[in-house]
């Protein structure tokens, strides 16, 4: 074997040429071999992107959503102001004039001043002094708005949106007062329209600032608490005399909302009662300076929905989300912060004594008890036919359908179990709860620390609750002292729930009493005019199936049963909640009787005679997005924005009766339901 291989001659030793290469050869040779690393690496970059990743697609689709969503921020803003308009009326057709354009053409003009009256949560509330965790925030709003700063420091809002546990008025160290103006509750939030479409209709016909007047308050605290500490009763009492004055001795139509009904009730005794208590303006005030007083979704006899949110710090919609994502209000909602988000509501809103204005009124006699209500046996959905007009004896008899076979007894607004809910009372064995030990429940030491008056109350008292069964509306005053007591011990100063056997005893000279049309009789004002006005076509929260939870759910021990539904889609009870005809908050039966039969004529309550309407809106949602939030809704708030409702309302600014209007336009039952209950009148 050699001991040398030959090599193997390459192309370059055969060529004689190329054996000794030139300067220039090389410089070429050099080049070539530079071109072939560099289209080397171009093939391995195009290869490496080839690879499309989970980051690149993100990216991609992200990059997407951004730039449509400028293309069409430039597209709107660019687009001629009639465009819009212009696309509805291609698809849907022409619309209709809005009702103060409309209104304009038939010759209505500006007459009578107005004065808004927001309900609770839709004013906004902005800040004036706040601790460390609040810097920045001088003047701006902490309700309403963007509401961007829930987000960002969400324990030091709530600290400041909370009110102090024993007066009920500011904590130390913090103010937090109502926004003034128009722009005080015309947007709940950017979009979101409370007032703003009244009030640009009333426009349209020449109302402008120094005829208008929005009545805002805070709605947090007890009503005679925002004379107290803002002098605001004071001050809705002279803007009323100032707009008269200036508007030819017109007298002024007041329009509340929601709970400025009840707000504006107690205005109207406390401007004539005698100072200090009231505003010494005599007992023929209201009648020197209201034409009427148009009422929208008013609860004059409270809503089951309160008792739901002071319970257990939930309704409906909030019980269905904690169904299906229990751990999303039950536990951390804001991540690091450790929020337990019901938690911290409850004790927010425990603090709120407004929220106990609407706590239901008139007990059993109202509501009904056990085995009856006066809404028995209807279903929402089943109505039929229409009623405008005043009420024809037998008009209504084929618009209600029995509620399945059995009877819905809605007079239990709170049962612990689907059983209970349906069963007949003398099946019901009931233990009272009002003499049950409480102690410190120890079973919840494992959940964060957020403190509710559920603490208080130890497993004892928690079982006590749910082992009585059936509360009726006599009952809820005797269980919210039982599960919070610091609550019901300020509430009691300030507002009461009976019915008055004399309204000539002196004690309803009080203005605990003033809210509660049950317990206070109307101004003395013969010329001056009521209306009721709601919504009505919308399953409405009437009563609620609750269940005992585990004490490993944290301090609420009490939960909607979302489980609790009946046999079919007619049922009444659909996710833990009995519905009526309603608003959608309001129930007919609240926002209905008195002007149905409470005020009806000269009454013990109406004694002057005031004529009082009612005046129904027939839910119609949107056809289409297009719509927006519908011309035609009967929602509670959404109403703000029906053109029916606002040729109402226009039309008695411009001088106009409830005769003029035609009357009553009733579509329910509300004056058969009025008739079932018991009431001397």
């Amino acid at each position: 074997m050699p001991l040398f291989r030959r090599k193997k001659a390459s192309e370059n030793d055969n060529n004689p040429t190329t054996s000794n290469p030139t300067p220039d050869e090389k410089e070429e040779e050099e080049d070539k071999n530079n071109t072939k690393k560099v289209n080397a690496k171009k093939a391995k970059k195009a290869k490496s992107k080839n690879k499309w990743s989970c980051v690149d697609s993100c990216c991609w689709f992200v990059g997407c959503v951004c730039t449509v969503w400028w293309f069409l921020l430039f597209l709107y803003n660019a687009m001629p102001a009639s465009f819009p308009q212009y696309v509805t009326e291609a698809i849907t057709g022409p619309l209709p004039d809005p009702p103060g354009v409309k209104l304009l053409k038939e010759g209505l003009r500006a007459k009578h001043p107005v004065v808004f009256v927001p309900g609770i949560v839709t004013g906004g509330l902005e800040l004036w002094e706040g601790h460390q965790c609040a810097e920045g925030l001088f003047r701006k709003r902490l309700w309403g708005g963007t509401f961007g700063e829930v987000y960002k420091r969400p324990l030091c809002w709530v600290e400041h949106m909370s009110l102090d546990n024993e007066t009920g008025l500011d904590p130390p160290g913090i103010r937090v007062r109502p926004v003034s103006g128009l722009v005080a509750a015309d947007y709940f939030a950017p979009g979101y329209f409370v007032w703003a479409v009244l009030i640009a209709n009333l426009a349209r016909i020449g109302y402008e600032e120094k005829s208008m007047y929005m009545a805002a308050y805070d709605w947090r605290i007890s009503f005679q608490n925002t004379e107290v500490r803002d002098q605001t009763l004071s001050r809705i009492k002279s803007n009323i005399e100032l707009m008269v004055a200036t508007n030819g001795g017109n007298k002024a139509v007041i329009i509340p909302h929601s709970m400025g009904v009840l707000y504006f009730l107690h205005f109207m005794k406390w401007v004539e009662a005698p100072a200090p208590m009231g505003g010494g303006g005599g007992p023929d005030w209201c009648a020197r300076h209201i034409k009427a007083v148009m009422n929208i979704g008013g609860p004059f006899l409270g809503v089951p929905k309160a008792v739901s949110g002071l319970f257990s710090a939930e309704a409906r919609d909030i019980a269905v989300a904690r169904s299906i994502a229990p751990s999303v209000l039950d536990n951390d909602l804001f991540g690091d912060f450790g929020l337990q988000t019901l938690q911290h509501v409850m004790k927010m809103t425990r603090t709120w004594d407004s929220t106990m204005s609407m706590i239901p009124k008139g007990g059993d006699t109202i509501w009904g008890g056990l085995d009856w209500s006066p809404e028995e046996g209807y279903v929402p959905s089943k109505r039929k036919q229409r009623n405008q007009g005043p009420p024809v004896s037998g008009q209504n008899e084929t618009e209600t359908m029995a509620c399945e076979a059995k009877a819905v007894s809605y007079g239990r607004i709170i049962s612990f179990g689907k059983d209970v809910a349906e069963a007949h009372s003398s099946e019901i064995k009931r233990i009272d709860f009002r003499g049950a030990i409480k102690g410190n429940n120890v079973a919840n030491n494992t959940c964060r620390d957020v403190w509710t008056e559920y603490h208080d109350m130890g497993v004892g008292g928690i079982k006590a609750v749910a082992e009585y069964k059936a509360y009726t509306a006599g009952d809820i005053l005797d269980l919210l002292h039982f599960v919070a007591p610091k609550l019901m011990a300020r509430v009691s100063a300030h507002f009461s729930y009976g019915i008055a056997d004399d309204l000539a005893d002196p004690k309803y000279k009080h203005y605990k009493y003033w809210s509660n049309p049950l317990e206070t009789k109307l101004p003395n004002a013969p010329d001056m005019e009521i209306f009721s006005m709601y919504g009505v076509g919308i399953p409405t929260e009437r009563s609620y199936v609750y269940r005992l939870t585990p004490s490993s759910d944290c301090y609420i021990p009490f939960q909607i049963d979302t489980s609790a539904n009946g046999g079919d889609e007619d049922s009444c009870l659909k996710g833990g909640v009995f519905t009526v005809e309603g608003d959608e908050t309001v129930p007919v039966l609240s926002a209905g009787y008195m002007c149905a039969k409470g005020w009806r004529g000269k009454t013990r309550f109406n004694p002057s005679g005031i004529r009082t309407f009612i005046r129904e809106y027939d839910h119609a949602p949107p056809a289409n997005l297009l719509e927006g939030r519908g011309t035609q809704s009967g929602a509670h708030v959404d109403i703000m924005g029906n053109f029916a409702l606002i040729e109402d309302v226009i039309k008695v600014a411009a001088g106009a009766t409830g005769e003029d209007l035609g009357g009553d336009q009733v579509y329910t039952d509300i004056f058969k339901w009025s008739e079932k209950i018991n009431l001397p009148l």
